[in-house]
């Protein structure tokens, strides 16, 4: 931006309350900000890679939902957010740096503080949650389909095993006995894999057990949570996801159409009133 006399000194000059957003893999210091770099990049970097997926196979990319979207897109409209709040108490505008690696190793805190409390182990799926207990992992069905069963408080546990018939089965007595997990996972994975997965749908239905079919993306938008939410929209014939979070007032208006066409340009342009 400096390059094309846009940088933020010569946006300061002249608006001095301007808030500037700078959203960046790496940064604007430190000895990487000038590489190029994308999403599993700054995942990677940050420790995040390293803790999930099987361990007897190399880490698999989590889409580029991490780095690119939650440590990147959704920490500046935080930090622009938060910077304008602050620029109308001080008359000030300032640089919100929003780099992707800082927001990925940020999302990892949790992670962190079980690490340094001996709670965390940095070996992959042998921990809490990323898979390495039998009542928070993905099981598959018998028709190659599969459910995410995670119902971690006891509460939740007892009412997963009232619905399989395992509340008097002491292999399931101690929750949290890990010497009991392997056997515990065993005999889930046969349960599971025993019924299709819509079985399964309407055995848990009204249950607090915390298992829910994972749908692709397909799927996702027939679902009737998904529909009620209307969590997708239809744009121009193609699906959407509907924007996030709602408003209880003031609605958001639909996302842009996927496929640009002379028309949707029009509307897109038209809302930062500018013609085409």
């Amino acid at each position: 931006m400096e390059k094309l006399g846009f940088g933020p000194e010569a946006a300061a000059a002249l608006n001095p309350r301007l808030v500037y957003g700078r959203m960046t893999g790496w940064g604007q210091s430190g000895p990487l900000s000038q590489r190029a770099g994308h999403d599993l990049n700054y995942a990677a970097l940050s420790g995040v890679i390293a803790a999930i997926g099987d361990p007897s196979l190399p880490p698999p990319p989590p889409l580029n939902l991490v780095a690119d979207f939650g440590g990147g897109a959704m920490f500046l409209a935080f930090g622009l957010l938060a910077a304008m709040l602050e620029a109308q108490r001080s008359g000030q505008g300032q640089v919100v740096d929003a780099a992707m690696v800082d927001g990925s190793a940020l999302l990892m805190s949790l992670m962190h503080s079980l690490y340094a409390a001996d709670a965390w182990s940095l070996e992959r799926s042998a921990n809490l949650l990323d898979g390495g207990t039998p009542f928070y992992a993905c099981y598959a069905t018998l028709d190659d389909k599969y459910l995410v069963v995670c119902p971690l408080e006891p509460q939740f546990y007892a009412a997963l095993l009232d619905r399989l018939g395992l509340k008097d089965d002491p292999a399931f007595a101690r929750q949290y006995d890990k010497s009991t997990w392997p056997a515990m996972r065993a005999r889930l994975t046969t349960i599971f894999a025993a019924r299709p997965r819509a079985d399964w749908e309407t055995l848990f239905e009204g249950s607090d057990a915390c298992v829910t079919p994972v749908l692709n993306m397909a799927e996702a938008p027939a679902h009737a949570h998904n529909a009620a939410r209307k969590n997708f929209v239809d744009v121009e014939g193609i699906t959407q996801s509907a924007p996030a979070p709602r408003f209880s007032r003031s609605a958001a208006p639909p996302p842009s159409p996927v496929l640009v066409t002379p028309a949707s340009a029009e509307k897109i342009l038209a809302r930062w009133q500018t013609k085409a």
